[in-house]
């Protein structure tokens, strides 16, 4: 059987190999490989490479570390159909979904590539008699990432691509469901490196485990910064144990995302905006779109008729299925866990007017799949609305005006993103000015910004101070230096014992 092995100082490391995960084909359930657990002392080797690498790296002018990004582009580019296949086999979502997966990831390492000119400091000439003023941009040193099953190759890109660029050595330790893509990109940034002329060995290593290997990370005292993408629970788990250890922390958490839809819509539309957004990738999205809000009833029947015509067309197959608009789910556990929540919803009193949890693949019924299913009437003080479900599941929740449409995104505990849906310009704009949410679509129904810009949540979606990418990147993978100097002529003069002041 296949195995998937850790990278370490530009090797494969197997170690001990005491402990191993399944990675499962969740088309057919079969387990397709095993992946090596490590642990503290994984982790602990990895940090010394990471250690060592990253002096000589930093040392690396930024525009020959920007060189070793554009070759890093140009190889993941040309490897594309290759990584795709290799994410859906152990992802499960659609080819075309992966290949979006990847190029979103992409966008980041395009964005890392101007480094130079983001990494550019302050200067004021004459801040005093003869004194200049000016700062710089430093690497923290050794950063770790630690990443979801649900996007394997764009949230590790998010990670790495800025902290390296900027001058650190990184750890990643991804998801273990999914681990063969984040390892692929690890050597493909040797190759990137190599072929730039630039030595990376120890620059970017991957460490594979579980809470063990997340402990270890966060705890270890030669690691500066520490980034996260995952649940709401475990990322306030690795906020509090990270910032207690002296450490920079970016936790992004779950969400539950709304779209509003306003009476003056273009209701096909927005229809059409939500089904993807939906049941897009089965649903296991962090920006996914499971919550819809439609305006006053006659909107709310409009819509709920257009979504079951439109739910009833959906085809769900295969990962390599070009006709299929999603695939199965991760993994039987969470298969299980999905249809958890909707029993719940069901007993806590909603609707359910589509029911997807007996949808069967013909040839694939050990596949782990789910129909697509539809809530209606759903309240909020329904549990299986308060919390994250993470599958191919849309809950309608009616509001009898605009102020009560923007009082649900806004009063939950997570504030991920939002989506609104009208035409009228004037209620967009208070919409987004007004609402408790950290990122809003205005008739985009995923508003995840483009590269150069941030992404991050408020609430219980994000915990820290800094947001993913973009110049919020680059601040928190690097720290502030300022030097003021003056030049003085001829003898020194006497030394002063108050406070400088520059008059």
């Amino acid at each position: 059987m296949r195995e998937i092995q850790h990278l370490i100082a530009g090797q494969a490391y197997r170690g001990e190999a005491l402990r191993f995960g399944e990675v499962f084909d969740p088309n057919t359930g079969e387990v397709q490989a095993q992946v090596v657990l490590g642990g503290e002392a994984e982790v602990a080797l990895a940090v010394a490479a990471a250690r060592r690498a990253q002096p000589a790296w930093a040392a690396v002018n930024p525009q020959r570390r920007a060189r070793v990004m554009f070759a890093f582009k140009r190889l993941v580019e040309a490897r594309m159909a290759e990584l795709a296949a290799l994410l859906s086999s152990e992802h499960g979502k659609v080819i075309a979904d992966s290949r979006g997966d990847i190029q979103r990831g992409l966008e980041v390492i395009e964005f890392a590539c101007g480094v130079p000119h983001a990494l550019k400091g302050e200067f004021t000439e004459g801040a005093g008699p003869g004194i200049d003023v000016w700062s710089m941009r430093q690497p923290l040193g050794v950063a770790a990432g630690i990443t979801p099953f649900n996007f394997p190759a764009m949230i590790p890109m998010w990670m790495f691509g800025v902290a390296v660029a900027v001058g650190n050595a990184f750890i990643l330790k991804p998801s273990e469901k999914d681990p063969s893509v984040p390892v692929r990109l690890a050597e493909l940034f040797l190759e990137a490196g190599a072929e730039a002329g630039v030595d990376v060995a120890g620059v970017l290593n991957v460490v594979h485990g579980d809470k063990s290997a997340v402990d270890a990370l966060l705890t270890h005292p030669d690691i500066a910064a520490i980034s996260f993408v995952g649940s709401s629970d475990i990322a306030a788990y690795v906020y509090a144990t990270a910032a207690a250890h002296g450490k920079r922390v970016q936790a992004m958490g779950g969400a539950k995302n709304h779209g509003v839809i306003l009476p003056d819509a273009d209701l096909e539309a927005a229809a059409e905006d939500i089904l993807g957004a939906a049941f897009g990738s089965a649903g296991e999205r962090c920006m996914a779109l499971p919550v819809v809000v439609p305006v006053g009833e006659k909107t709310a029947e409009a819509f709920r008729t257009l979504m079951v015509d439109k739910m009833a067309g959906l085809k769900v197959g295969v990962s390599s299925d070009p006709q299929a608009q999603y695939g199965p789910v991760v993994s039987a556990a969470h298969r299980r866990r999905v249809s958890d929540y909707i029993a719940l919803g069901v007993a806590e009193g909603a609707e359910l007017v589509v029911d997807g949890r007996d949808f069967r693949l013909q040839g694939h019924e050990d596949g782990f799949f789910l129909g697509p299913s539809l809530f209606d009437h759903v309240r909020p003080d329904m549990r299986a609305y308060r919390e994250e479900i993470f599958g191919p599941v849309l809950q309608m929740v009616r509001a009898d005006s605009f102020e009560a449409a923007l009082a649900l995104p806004s009063q939950h505990d997570y504030g991920n993103g939002v989506a609104l849906f009208t035409r009228n310009g004037r209620a967009a704009r208070e919409f987004a000015s007004r609402v408790n949410v950290g990122m809003v679509g205005i008739n985009v129904p995923i508003p995840v910004p483009v590269a150069y810009h941030s992404f991050g949540g408020w609430k219980r979606s994000a915990f820290g101070d800094a947001n993913q990418h973009g110049m919020e990147g680059v601040r928190f993978f690097t720290k502030v230096k300022t030097v003021t100097a003056r030049w003085p002529e001829g003898e020194s003069a006497e030394g002063a014992f108050v406070i400088p002041t520059m008059r």
